[in-house]
C-alpha cells in the first residue's frame, strides 16, 4: 500500500543515514569573497522575500518529505506550526495517497489548519498526472483544494522509481502532462526534482512548458536511492546508484543561467551559509527537508531552534559580504573552484562571471 510505503520512508529517514556517501552538494567549492569593510550593520540586514506572492521572513522553505500515513499527521502539524510562527514556506510530500484514499486527507490538511497564513506547496508526482490521463487537471485541483495550497509542485523522481520495487519506470509523456497542467489550471505550478538535480536542458524544457517555479533539488543531501535501498532485500541496485545525480551547486548554476523563472535551491542545504552561497549563485530561495524532519521527531522547540540558527547564520554570511538584503547578496562576489568548477566549465558555463560582479 502507498500509505505503508510513506511510513517506511519516514522511519528510514528518521533512523538511518540516507545522505549521499561520496558525492557532495558542491557548496564547499563555493567561496564567498569576504569584505573587510562591509559598511553595514548586521542588525539592519533584511532576509525577507516576496518571491512567492506572500511576504516570508526568510528565503528558507521546508520542502516536501512527509504525508500519506496517519503517523505523519503529527509531524506535519509540528512543521506547519513552525512555518507559521517563523513565517517561512512549507511543502508537503506527495498527496497521491490521500487522493486515492480520502481517509488520509487529514494528514495533509493539518498543515493548513495550523498554518493559515504562510505559503503551502502541494505535491503530486509526474507519474501520477500521466497515469491520470485526461483526469490530470482534476488530480491537480484535488491536491490544491485538499490543503488550500498556494502552489502545486509536480515532483520528478525517476531515480527513486527505478530503485523501488513498486516503481513506475515509464516516463513517456512527462513533458506533455506538465504542459497540460500549466495550461489548464489557474494556480502556480512548480516542478521539483527529488534529490538528483535538473540540468540546463531540462530547465529550458520546463520553462517552455509554462512552469512558474523550479526547485533543482540536487544531489548531495538525501539520497532516495539510499532510502529505497533499505526497503529492498537485494541492495545491489540501490547501492550502485546511491550517489547518482547532479550536485546542487552545479544544478543551481545551470538552471539560473538557463531560465527566467524563480529558482529554489535544495538538496543538501544544511545551514544559512549554504543558503547564502546558493542565493549568491542566483537562487531565489532555498529548501531543507531531512534536518528539519529529524528535528520534528524530537520536538517543536528543536525545529524553531534550527530555523533561528539557520537565519542567523545566513545574516552573518550576508554581513561578511556586505549585503543588506537578498538582492544585494545575489550580486555579491564569489569564487567557484574544484570539482564544481570543472563540471560547469566542461558544460560550457563561465564561472568567472561570479568573481567580480560589483
Amino acid at each position: 500500500m502507498i500509505s505503508d510505503r510513506k511510513l517506511e520512508h519516514l522511519l528510514i529517514c528518521k533512523h538511518y543515514d540516507v545522505q549521499y556517501k561520496n558525492k557532495k552538494t558542491g557548496f564547499n567549492d563555493i567561496e564567498l569573497i569576504h569584505k573587510a569593510l562591509p559598511e553595514i550593520s548586521k542588525e539592519d540586514i533584511d532576509i525577507s522575500t516576496n518571491v512567492f506572492g506572500k511576504k516570508l521572513e526568510s528565503p528558507l522553505l521546508i520542502t516536501a518529505i512527509t504525508g500519506g500515513h496517519p503517523s505523519a499527521l503529527e509531524v506535519n502539524k509540528e512543521l506547519a506550526i513552525a512555518a507559521e510562527n517563523e513565517k517561512i514556506g512549507l511543502g508537503l510530500g506527495s498527496q497521491r495517497a490521500a487522493i486515492e484514499n480520502p481517509n488520509l486527507v487529514d494528514t495533509y490538511k493539518v498543515a493548513r489548519d495550523n498554518a493559515p497564513n504562510t505559503i503551502l506547496i502541494g505535491n503530486i508526482g509526474a507519474p501520477q498526472i500521466i497515469g491520470a490521463s485526461d483526469k490530470s487537471e482534476d488530480f491537480a485541483k484535488k491536491a490544491v483544494d485538499m490543503i488550500d495550497a498556494d502552489i502545486l509542485a509536480i515532483h520528478l523522481n525517476a531515480l527513486q522509481e527505478s530503485i523501488q520495487p513498486e516503481g513506475d519506470v515509464d516516463a513517456n509523456g512527462y513533458v506533455s502532462a506538465i504542459e497540460n497542467i500549466t495550461n489548464s489550471v489557474d494556480f502556480p505550478i512548480m516542478v521539483k526534482e527529488t534529490g538528483t538535480g535538473i540540468a540546463a536542458e531540462e530547465g529550458k524544457i520546463l520553462e517552455s512548458a509554462g512552469v512558474d517555479f523550479i526547485d533543482v533539488a540536487g544531489a548531495g543531501g538525501t539520497s532516495w536511492a539510499g532510502v529505497e535501498t533499505y526497503r529492498d532485500d537485494d541492495r545491489y541496485i540501490g547501492e550502485l546508484f546511491w550517489d547518482w545525480g547532479i550536485p546542487t551547486a552545479v544544478s543551481t548554476v545551470e538552471i539560473v543561467n538557463s531560465v527566467n523563472v524563480p529558482i529554489i535551491s535544495s538538496g543538501g542545504v544544511r545551514s544559512g551559509l549554504d543558503a547564502a552561497k546558493a542565493i549568491a549563485l542566483g537562487a531565489d530561495s532555498v529548501g531543507i527537508a531531512l534536518p528539519i524532519l529529524k528535528n520534528a521527531f524530537i520536538g517543536h522547540s528543536e525545529i524553531i531552534n534550527f530555523i533561528k540558527r539557520f537565519n542567523d547564520s545566513l545574516k552573518i554570511a550576508m554581513f561578511l559580504v556586505g549585503a543588506k538584503n537578498l538582492k544585494e547578496l545575489k550580486n555579491s562576489n564569489l569564487i567557484i573552484k574544484g570539482e564544481t568548477k570543472d563540471w560547469l566549465e566542461e558544460r560550457d558555463f563561465n564561472t568567472k562571471i561570479y568573481s567580480r560582479r560589483n
